[in-house]
């Protein structure tokens, strides 16, 4: 028991650590690290490199989703978003099996969040794709709340591609086509992430339909 709470510790060292590393070395400013892919951009190489290094930064629940300003100015909206899906489900995977080793601290913070309380309710495929369309939804949250609760991989893998499919493709087209600042305000503008909203708000809505229709079936079965 003793070796298994070091162990955890040890874990949460070495991120802590691998975080500070990270962060002093520029990779997790985009600027710089854009400047450092464009100059190898026309490898076949950096497509693979940019989604393990999406890979792990989300199974250690760090800063993935800022490559989005790396591969949507780098490639067609297309491959970008085969990028991101790639990059996100792999570290979501890696994320829902490495959430048992988490310490009970790190339990404890994802059973308060939000997304935590939403599966524990409703753990299926229509929750967990409104989760990662709608807008900012924190994803650490969806992958590690998945893998405590043991939500059905197959529901979980599913949406992430469909979900972060939609959302990538959205905003890869937004960041590509845009040539001056205003790609900023073209990515917060409604008619950007409305239609976002809209499909987890439908997906919330086919959830809460599911429920009603299987609290009937139960009352005329008592």
């Amino acid at each position: 028991m003793v070796r298994a709470h070091i162990i955890k510790l040890l874990i949460l060292a070495m991120l802590i650590i691998a975080g500070i590393l990270l962060e002093v070395a520029g990779l997790l400013d985009a600027e710089k690290m854009l400047d450092i892919a464009r100059q190898y951009s026309d490898h076949w190489w950096l497509v693979l490199v940019l989604i393990l290094l999406q890979a792990v930064l989300f199974t250690f629940a760090l800063a993935g989703s800022f490559f989005l300003w790396i591969a949507a100015p780098l490639y067609p909206p297309a491959m970008a978003t085969f990028i991101l899906v790639a990059g996100g489900t792999l570290g979501g995977i890696g994320a829902y099996i490495f959430s048992k080793h988490l310490s009970d601290d790190w339990i404890q913070r994802v059973e308060h969040s939000h997304a935590y309380r939403m599966l524990q309710q409703h753990n299926n495929f229509f929750t967990l794709f409104a989760m990662r369309v709608f807008p900012t939804f924190p994803h650490s949250l969806v992958n590690y709340s998945s893998g405590i609760l043991k939500v059905n991989l197959g529901h979980f893998i599913t949406a992430a591609i469909s979900g972060l499919a939609v959302k990538s493709y959205i905003y890869s087209s937004v960041i590509h086509n845009a040539t001056t600042t205003v790609s900023l305000d073209e990515l917060l503008d409604i008619a950007t992430y409305g239609p976002l909203i809209l499909l987890s708000a439908l997906s919330l809505m086919a959830v809460f339909i599911r429920y009603k229709l299987q609290h009937r079936h139960n009352e005329k079965q008592h």
